[in-house]
């Protein structure tokens, strides 16, 4: 009788069975740490250290790690690089920790396993980036991405917090009217993303002094990126305003209030800094404030919908 079954199940034994709290806390790590890589990859690019390391998968023809010529913007770069391996371990710890689940909890090892694809996937991007020399498209295309693996890292911190609960679902779908304004939410917020990375690629902080830059009219682009957050406010106060008068959508407050507050704060910022010169530390909260919005926006939409697997 062949014994690879019961010697495979000896060997993960010591893993959770169910979702528990060291799960759950992965799955928060996951979503705190693409949101980290997001703030640090903007720190790269607002000091001027977009190409401190000039090649990629070296960061200097010939050398892995910075050299001294390259000063403070090799070792900006090169940290920042770096902080893709603790993205590693942290998807890999949390592939590891629902692995006996795997057959039993397919969305969120499907989820697990997409984020830790994403990440090769953004290092290649990245790699593009530093050969195009800061092509603003690709420093976009970058950013839409990360920002994609935050709602994916959202979607599945909702579900193990509910199964560490004990819980089999986020509840019941809310309403045809919220679930309309849920999706306004979504799809509001993802296009003032992928405008807000047109704007910052026609803005002055290129991440190095010879990057190209759009020719756009930056004006004219602040001003259509502005347009889908103007209904996206208009869509959460409504959704927010129906949430907190229907006792049946009392599920939905919390999520409803929390988007309310990113969205007040980004437009707090956005306004801010774009009336006092684009400061430094005013773009890196706004890019913070972005990848809050992707989170925000997604827990909204998957509260209200329950459109995505459970």
């Amino acid at each position: 009788m062949s014994t690879d079954s019961p010697t495979t199940n000896h060997r993960t034994n010591w893993l959770p069975s169910a979702v528990n709290k060291t799960v759950h806390r992965l799955a928060i790590a996951s979503l705190a740490s693409q949101i980290g890589i997001i703030v640090t990859g903007g720190a790269v690019r607002l000091t001027k250290s977009g190409l401190g390391c000039s090649q990629w998968p070296n960061c200097v023809p010939g050398s892995m790690t910075p050299v001294p010529e390259q000063g403070i913007h090799g070792l900006i770069e090169f940290g920042n690089r770096m902080l893709t391996f603790v993205l590693v371990v942290i998807a890999v710890a949390m592939i590891v920790s629902i692995w006996r689940m795997r057959s039993t909890n397919k969305t969120i090892y499907g989820l697990s396993i997409a984020l830790l694809a994403g990440i090769p996937a953004q290092a290649v991007i990245g790699g593009i980036t530093v050969l195009t020399k800061l092509n603003p498209w690709v420093v976009s295309l970058h950013f839409i991405v990360s920002a994609t693996m935050v709602m994916a890292a959202t979607l599945l911190v909702n579900r193990t917090g509910a199964l560490r609960r004990g819980e089999a679902s986020l509840g019941k779908p809310a309403g045809t009217t919220q679930q309309f304004l849920a999706w306004t939410i979504l799809a509001t917020s993802a296009l003032a993303i992928v405008l807000g990375t047109v704007v910052t690629g026609t803005g002055p902080h290129a991440g190095d002094a010879n990057a190209p830059r759009h020719l756009f009219d930056p004006y004219f682009v602040t001003r259509l990126h502005v347009v889908p957050v103007y209904l996206l406010v208009a869509a959460t106060l409504i959704a927010l305003f129906l949430a907190m008068r229907n006792s049946e959508d009392k599920q939905l407050r919390t999520p409803l209030i929390l988007m309310t507050a990113v969205v007040v704060l980004q437009g707090v910022i956005g306004y801010t800094q774009y009336f006092n010169g684009l400061p430094i530390l005013l773009v890196i909260f706004h890019m913070l404030g972005a990848s809050l919005l992707a989170a925000a926006a997604i827990n909204v939409w998957d509260r209200t919908t329950q459109k995505f697997p459970f």
